[in-house]
Formats: structure tokens, C-alpha cells, sequence
């Protein structure tokens, strides 16, 4: 298995299965999502398609964030914290600033998209080394286009979890990972960090840092209407 890391959502990394990253939070959402009993949760990359899309849902509840806000009329924000007790529908209608929007591209560019967090490392690498896939690559979604040192780390700590064969890309994460003492360190060094800090969001970061504590591997299944729906 050849290892791949995309950076930047504008990057494009040659493989058949990625795996998309938004540790801080959209990732770390919708692993606890379904943790929690989400049967499956639809990612949309706008607003107003997530408020559609949901009113058409027999059963569904809106989360999302802009700029690490809670949309008004939402149930939810973007934290894992908040959905990790019991599942209030069947559907998690889910749209955040950069994380959702990547999961809507990689749909029309990978054969197969899993979800990778921190808090599914575990189960997310044995399901990947047991793939057979020859090619993989760890999609970043960034900040607003540009590089997150929390995506960075946790790609590093991915790549390093798959005992393949590393690519430039790949190896610069491992190092990068290898060089924070502990996970929280690495998701708290950044702009993303700084932000939920800035919102009051602080005890995401501790969260988000856990690391495989979640036996779930989320999959991208199919397009519903324009959002893509994972379980």
C-alpha cells in the first residue's frame, strides 16, 4: 500500500480510497455520530441545502457551524461533545465550513471515501490495511483553503497507522506528528484551535484528541439529493 497526504482541499492525491480529515470537527462529529446511534449522517456543503434536505428527512436533525458557530435553528453545532448522548433521530443533516464540502468533493474523485478521525484511528486503519487498496490518500479540508496543523498531525498519525509505503507527502505528516508530545498538543497548536478557543469551545480540542476510542469507520455511501450520505 502506497500512502498519500493531500493537504489542502485543492490537492489531488492519486489513489482509489481516501480519507477525509477534519479532526477539528467535522470528522470527530460524525464518527461520535454514529457512535451514538445516528443511523447515518448527510453531509452538505451549504445551509440552505441542509434545511431541505432535512425537511424531506422522516426523521432527521439539523447540526452544523459557520465559522465554529452554531447555526441558528439548529439542534446542534459542529461538537462531538454534544451528540455523544443518545440519537434524537434516525438522520444527522450535517454542514460545516470546510469539512462537509471536502466529503461532497472526494464523492466524484475517489472509488471508495472513508471518514478518519483521531477517535476511530484504530478501527480506520485495520479496515484501510484490510482494503487491498494500493493507493491511499489522506485528505485535509484545511482552512478555508489552506493548510490546518490539527488535519496535518492527525494525517501524520494515519499514514503512520497504516504501515504502508510512505509518499513525500505522507512522510512530511509522520514527522510532524512525531514531533508533538501527545495528540492535544498537535490539535491544539493551530488556527483551528485558536478559533474554538476564540467561540468557547475549548474542551473540543481535549475531545477531538482521544484517540481510537471509537470502533466505527464511517462510509461514504451515495448522493442524496446534493448531499452525501455517510454510515
Amino acid at each position: 500500500m502506497r500512502v498519500h497526504v493531500a493537504f489542502t482541499p485543492g490537492e489531488r492525491a492519486p489513489a482509489e480510497l481516501g480519507i477525509v480529515v477534519d479532526v477539528l470537527r467535522a470528522t470527530s462529529t460524525i464518527v461520535q455520530a454514529l457512535a451514538a446511534g445516528y443511523e447515518r449522517v448527510l453531509c452538505c456543503a451549504e445551509v440552505d441545502e441542509a434545511r431541505a434536505i432535512a425537511a424531506d428527512e422522516r426523521s432527521a436533525v439539523l447540526a452544523g457551524e459557520r465559522r465554529a458557530v452554531r447555526i441558528p435553528g439548529f439542534r446542534f453545532g459542529n461538537s462531538p461533545r454534544e451528540l455523544a448522548g443518545e440519537a434524537e433521530a434516525e438522520t444527522l443533516v450535517l454542514t460545516t465550513t470546510n469539512g462537509t464540502r471536502l466529503l461532497v468533493a472526494a464523492a466524484a474523485r475517489y472509488e471508495r471515501v472513508l471518514v478518519g478521525s483521531l477517535l476511530n484511528l484504530d478501527a480506520l486503519a485495520r479496515e484501510v490495511r484490510e482494503s487491498g487498496a494500493a493507493e491511499v490518500a489522506v485528505l485535509c479540508a484545511g482552512v478555508g483553503g489552506e493548510v490546518a496543523l490539527d488535519d496535518a498531525y492527525c494525517a501524520g498519525r494515519i499514514a503512520a497507522a497504516l504501515e504502508g509505503s510512505l509518499a513525500d507527502s505522507a512522510a512530511v505528516a509522520v514527522r510532524l506528528a512525531d514531533s508533538f508530545e501527545s495528540p492535544e498538543e498537535g490539535l491544539a497548536a493551530g488556527q483551528s484551535a485558536r478559533n474554538l478557543r476564540a467561540a468557547g469551545l475549548e474542551e473540543d480540542i481535549a475531545w477531538c484528541a482521544r484517540v481510537g476510542l471509537v470502533d466505527v469507520v464511517p462510509e461514504l455511501r451515495r448522493a442524496v439529493g446534493a448531499a452525501a450520505e455517510v454510515s
